[in-house]
């Protein structure tokens, strides 16, 4: 599967999070520790939001630990919301147009995951989008499919709604042609203002995803001058993440529960059962 970052705060350097953790977003593409496959090698991507109304983004299909331009973007970037993510493929081809983030005008999406059975619904699913959407298509992914049905069913007005009718329209289909177990997921979702993550599987067994403590409280429960590594981040700052950046902080990262959806929102994090809509 693939790992994926999401950071929301004071403007940093994307390589802070990407590049220069101990188990950084680079570590986790060679040697993940809480994945089923070791190595995310697949490409890359990476999206930031700045002055401009649209995210920049630069994705490739050389592994992350190999690309310099990586590198060089990363130092030099400075954002407040940036997304990021290291593919290993379920299955389609290696390319661009299949390397996340996903974008459509401010919004962004990355996935952890897979929608089972893809191949047999992939049709049915596509065929949902319409006119409206078919057309905006560009890669052969199941994910990307996913982020243009949550586009479909209402992303800009509910997020919540859009993503629990996405899921309950794959599960419908899936399990209509027999796929037991249709979705599998870990997302980040954001428009620049808001960051969303959702954990959620149909058998309920999802892949792992975490959030960052308070960094007020943590700085306040470390010992005097351990808090020098927090001191880059506003007390406002969060981070979702596919596993821990690191264990030199005990407490710093709490584990989002099975079926979860997340919202952060100018330092506030929200979190609510998540649970797929009839469609």
């Amino acid at each position: 599967m693939c790992r994926w970052l999401a950071y929301s705060g004071n403007p940093v350097p994307l390589s802070s999070l990407i590049f220069e953790t101990r188990h950084s977003l680079i570590d986790q593409s060679l040697a993940a520790r809480q994945s089923e496959q070791t190595t995310n090698g697949d490409g890359f991507g990476v999206g930031w939001y700045d002055h401009l109304d649209e995210p920049g983004l630069y994705k490739d299909i050389q592994p992350a630990w190999n690309d310099d331009n990586l590198q060089d973007v990363c130092r030099h970037v400075v954002s407040p919301l940036f997304v990021a993510h290291v593919r290993a493929t379920t299955g389609t081809p290696v390319q661009q147009t299949n390397c996340h983030p996903f974008r459509r005008g401010r919004w962004l999406f990355v996935h952890n995951g897979l929608v089972s059975g893809f191949e047999s619904i992939r049709w049915d699913l596509v065929s949902e989008l319409g006119r409206r959407w078919f057309g905006h298509l560009k890669g052969t992914t199941d994910s990307e499919i996913m982020f243009y049905l949550c586009l479909h069913f209402g992303l800009e007005e509910d997020p919540y709604g859009a993503v629990a009718r996405m899921v309950g329209f794959v599960e419908r289909v899936g399990m209509s042609a027999d796929v037991a177990w249709p979705m599998q997921m870990t997302l980040g979702i954001s428009d620049g203002m808001r960051l969303f993550a959702v954990r959620y599987s149909s058998e309920g067994r999802s892949r792992t995803l975490y959030h960052s403590e308070d960094i007020a409280a943590l700085r306040r429960l470390l010992p005097r001058g351990g808090a020098a590594v927090l001191d880059a981040f506003s007390d406002d700052a969060r981070m979702v993440v596919s596993e821990p950046l690191g264990d030199e902080l005990p407490g710093a990262w709490k584990e989002i529960p099975e079926a979860t959806f997340l919202a952060v929102e100018e330092g506030r994090v929200e979190t609510r059962g998540f649970v797929p809509a009839r469609v």
